[in-house]
């Protein structure tokens, strides 16, 4: 029913982009998945497949969708979620998954610009995948590596500063963003995000014992 909209010889990730950028602005599905995706344009699908796969052999539909139009970036849904697998620890595969931008984990804690927000993401986005899979080398250090991010939030922004203290309840937030993240943009801003609703309302530690005040 649907053809490529591209010649075999000038097909590329970019082209790739284009039309499925084309597909949904013409449908405007509230989701798509990447079953959508080869129905509509089976070009661009087997090209993903066999281009565009992780430094683990995965095919990288976080790289497909953040690349399309902004407005499209959230109706992506994933298919069904595979059942939970047996946790595990490979630090080969954390390594890996680093190994690109290996000199780039300062991104975490003091980002220069926009290009070093986009590596981090790439980084964070690549832990989260291997956490996802029960890799528990990549949660302790995706969880190491936020840490840096967290705090610097925590001192620039007065309404996360509602964190300092709460360190236990602040981990079972971060990791429950790492099981819950699909695909809804930015991982740190899906993080940054959570962090100010669930933040609100909290009331600050205080940081002083009654005994420093001889209440006795």
């Amino acid at each position: 029913m649907y053809r490529c909209l591209m010649p075999k010889s000038l097909i590329s990730f970019k082209s790739v982009i284009q039309t499925i950028n084309k597909l949904l602005a013409e449908e405007n599905p509230e989701v798509f998945n990447s079953s959508w995706i080869f129905g509509r344009t089976p070009r661009s699908y087997r090209f993903i497949l066999k281009n565009v796969r992780t430094d683990l052999g995965t095919v990288d539909w976080d790289r497909v969708t953040c690349s399309l139009e902004w407005k499209f970036q959230r109706r992506w849904t994933p298919g069904r979620r595979m059942c939970a697998r047996a946790k595990y620890r490979n630090y080969g595969e954390v390594k890996r998954a680093l190994e690109k931008f290996h000199d780039k984990l300062y991104v975490f804690v003091s980002p220069q610009d926009r290009a070093d927000r986009r590596i981090r993401d790439i980084l964070a986005v690549s832990l989260v995948r291997l956490a996802q899979l029960g890799n528990e080398s990549a949660k302790h250090k995706l969880l190491k590596l936020l840490r840096f991010t967290i705090d610097h939030w925590i001192e620039q922004y007065y309404f996360l500063s509602r964190w300092q203290g709460y360190e236990t309840e602040l981990q079972m937030q971060v990791e429950g963003c790492i099981r819950r993240y699909r695909y809804s943009g930015s991982f740190l801003r899906y993080l940054f995000r959570t962090l100010e609703y669930s933040g609100r309302g909290r009331p600050p530690l205080l940081t002083f014992q009654l005994s420093e005040y001889n209440l006795q």
